[in-house]
C-alpha cells in the first residue's frame, strides 16, 4: 500500500519536472510575441484618465483569461479532430491583426491634421459617452489579445507536441505559459501606465529634492515618450505577427522571396495583408451601406 502511495508520488515528480522543463523552452519560443503582445496591450492600455488607467487594463486582463480559457480547450480539441484547422484560424487571426495595424497607419497619414476640437465633435456626432468610448476601446484590446492568445497558445503546444509528451503534459505546459503570458504581460503594463503616478509620489515624499525627486520628475517625463513609442512599436509589432504568421502559415507566402531577410519578408506580406484586408472592409461597409438605403 505505501509503496504504491510513493510510486505515485514519484510519477507527479516526474511529470511535475516534464511539465516545468517543457514550460521553460515553451516560454523561451513564445518571447519573441510576448514582446509583441506587450506593445501592443501597452499601446491600448494608455490614453485612460489617471484614475481609469487600473479599471481599464484589469478589465483587459481578466478579458485576457477569459480568452485563454475559450482558446485552450478549442485548441486541444482542434488539435486532436483536425490538426490543419489550426492553420486556418492563425490566418483569419493575422488578416484582423494587419487589418488594425494597416488601419492605424493610415490614420497617422492621412487623418493627423485634425484638430483637438474636430475630434470631440467627431466623438459627440457619435452620440457616444466616455463610458461607451472606454468599453469600445477594452472591447478592441480583449479581441486582439485574443488573437495574440491563440499564437501564443499554439507556439506553446508545438512545443510539447515537438517533444512527444504525453496528452496531461500537453495541457499543463500550454495552460501554464498561456497564464505566464497574461500575468507576465499585464503586470508589466500595469508598471507603465502608473509611471507618472510612483514619480509624482517620489517627488512628494522627497520634497522635490535629492536623487528621488530628479527620479521622480524623469518617470513623470518619461511616461508620454514611453507611450509614444509603445504605440509605435505595438502598430509594427500587430503587422509584424500578421505577417509572421502568413510566411509560416501560408506554404505559397513561404516559399516566396527566398533570398529576403525574415524581418523584411513580414513586415511586407503584414502590410499587404492589411491592405487587403482595409479593401474588402470598406467595400464591405459601403455594400451595407448601400443595401440599407
Amino acid at each position: 500500500m505505501a509503496s504504491g502511495f510513493f510510486a505515485i508520488l514519484d510519477d507527479i515528480a516526474a511529470l511535475m519536472d516534464d511539465v516545468a522543463v517543457t514550460s521553460k523552452i515553451a516560454t523561451q519560443k513564445t518571447a519573441g510575441i510576448l514582446g509583441d503582445d506587450l506593445a501592443v496591450n501597452a499601446e491600448k492600455a494608455t490614453g485612460f484618465l489617471s484614475s481609469r488607467e487600473i479599471p481599464v487594463l484589469w478589465a483587459i486582463t481578466k478579458g485576457s483569461f477569459i480568452n485563454k480559457l475559450i482558446i485552450l480547450p478549442i485548441v486541444f480539441l482542434l488539435n486532436w479532430l483536425y490538426a490543419p484547422a489550426i492553420n486556418y484560424v492563425l490566418i483569419l487571426g493575422g488578416l484582423y491583426l494587419a487589418f488594425e495595424g494597416v488601419e492605424k497607419v493610415i490614420e497617422f497619414l492621412f487623418h493627423r491634421d485634425k484638430k483637438g476640437h474636430e475630434v470631440v465633435e467627431e466623438i459627440e456626432e457619435d452620440g457616444k459617452s466616455s463610458e461607451e468610448i472606454e468599453k469600445a476601446k477594452v472591447k478592441s484590446a480583449i479581441t486582439t489579445d485574443f488573437i495574440l492568445s491563440i499564437e501564443i497558445v499554439i507556439i506553446a503546444l508545438g512545443t510539447v507536441l515537438e517533444e512527444n509528451h504525453p496528452f496531461i503534459t500537453q495541457i499543463l505546459v500550454t495552460s501554464l505559459v498561456a497564464f505566464i503570458a497574461t500575468v507576465g504581460v499585464y503586470g508589466i503594463v500595469a508598471l507603465i501606465v502608473r509611471m507618472d503616478d510612483a514619480g509624482f509620489k517620489l517627488i512628494k515624499k522627497s520634497n522635490d529634492k535629492g536623487f528621488f525627486g530628479t527620479l521622480g520628475h524623469l518617470l513623470v517625463k518619461a511616461l508620454p515618450i514611453v507611450i509614444k513609442i509603445l504605440g509605435v512599436v505595438g502598430t509594427i509589432a500587430l503587422i509584424m505577427v500578421a505577417g509572421g504568421i502568413f510566411v509560416h502559415r501560408v506554404e505559397f507566402l513561404h516559399h516566396l522571396l527566398p533570398t529576403w531577410p525574415d524581418v523584411l519578408k513580414e513586415l511586407a506580406f503584414g502590410i499587404v495583408g492589411g491592405l487587403g484586408a482595409v479593401a474588402l472592409f470598406t467595400l464591405g461597409k459601403k455594400v451595407v451601406s448601400a443595401v440599407r438605403k
